[in-house]
């Protein structure tokens, strides 16, 4: 075990940056609102990302009205400049929206552990998952990671994860570089790992191009999808022109995978009755989808 390491930066995984082969958000039509489950507002879901827009709960209100505590400093800054989009902004917006989908009604707690351009540090993020771990949270969504040294795990990260509540499930997304090298915290025992899948345009499912794999992922789900976002514009250097979002965005990166999972695993706690460990195991139980990649998760 290591007594010193390098202080590790975190990036978001939904692409762009630190080589990621994912791509940029792309304006999607709205979507059909998910009927609200009653059951689903006893159980909280913790959110660590970019944190939530300003406006989401009057934006998306069917999505977000109180289903979560408005705090000032959960609040993602998302533009660069004016109304133009940071690399990541809206990153976090746009995965609770995926989770309120997978389970419509639960309630979340955002935190915001990286910029809007998707970086942070492993410092602030151990902070935040201390944070809600002092919560009444079921399950944790860290849509982000980091790799290291030798590929030997974070310290500082596997050591405030073993400190949270037992009842407390941890999911994290694998990363985009399309390697088996370990991402953490994804890679950490007892944290549910999650790849992602791509559908085809025959229909068939295939493991997405980008994602992370290796026997340390415990499950993957779609990483492409559309979810809630913000308004805005989108451009980087060397485009002609800007390109205007209106409140939702078509997306890919296992960002976008992992959630999915961790709506699942609070949708069926609420539908059995069962706890969230239960409920994730109850999602692993079924074949692997391919090597490397676990159980798919619809």
């Amino acid at each position: 075990m290591p007594l010193v390491q390098p202080h590790h930066v975190v990036v978001g995984h939904g692409g762009l940056i630190m080589g990621n082969p994912g791509d940029r958000p792309y304006p999607a039509e709205p979507l059909p609102t998910p009927k609200a489950d009653g059951s689903l507002r006893d159980i909280r879901v913790g959110i660590i990302d970019t944190g939530i827009s300003s406006g989401a709960d009057s934006d998306h209100s069917d999505w977000f009205a109180e289903r979560y505590a408005k705090e000032a400093d959960d609040v993602d800054p998302a533009y660069s400049s004016g109304d133009f989009f940071a690399l990541q902004g809206g990153h976090g917006t746009f995965v609770a929206g995926v989770i309120q989908n997978a389970a419509p009604g639960v309630t979340f707690d955002p935190e915001v552990a990286l910029d809007q351009n998707g970086f942070g540090d492993e410092e602030r993020l151990c902070r935040k998952i201390t944070e809600l771990g002092q919560k009444k949270i079921s399950v944790l969504n860290l849509s982000l990671g980091c790799f290291t040294e030798d590929d030997v795990a974070s310290e500082p990260l596997r050591r405030t994860i073993e400190a949270l509540p037992d009842d407390i499930v941890v999911v994290a997304s694998a990363g985009n570089q399309g390697t088996q090298r370990p991402s953490w915290p994804a890679a950490l025992c007892g944290v549910t790992a999650v790849a992602a899948a791509e559908q085809k345009r025959d229909g068939s499912l295939a493991p997405a191009f980008y994602s992370n794999w290796g026997h340390w992922v415990d499950a993957c789900a779609i990483g492409n999808r559309a979810s809630t976002y913000l308004k805005g514009e989108w451009q980087l250097p060397g485009e002609a022109s800007a390109t205007p979002f209106a409140l939702w965005a078509y997306w890919y990166g296992t960002s976008f995978a992992a959630p999915l999972v961790t709506g699942r695993i609070a949708a069926t706690m609420a539908a059995d009755g069962i706890t969230a460990a239960q409920a994730r195991d109850k999602l692993l139980s079924g074949a692997e989808f391919a090597p490397g990649y676990g159980v798919f998760v619809k």
